[in-house]
């Protein structure tokens, strides 16, 4: 995260992870019970990546 906001800037990094971590956050939230702090922080962050990753997927095609 520090290199990105370092590389894009902070209104920049923002801008374009603020939907996938706000949508991680809530699968997160109401599907993960693993009764493990770690692995639902795994689980939170695979999912970020993933749906970052579909998020950039569909913005540079256009």
């Amino acid at each position: 995260m520090y290199s990105l906001i370092q590389t894009l800037g902070a209104r920049v990094a923002l801008s374009r992870e603020a939907l996938p971590f706000a949508t991680a956050f809530l699968i997160a939230e109401f599907f993960y019970k693993f009764k493990s702090f770690a692995l639902e922080c795994i689980a939170f962050i695979a999912t970020w990546y993933i749906l970052s990753w579909l998020q950039s997927l569909v913005t540079d095609k256009r």
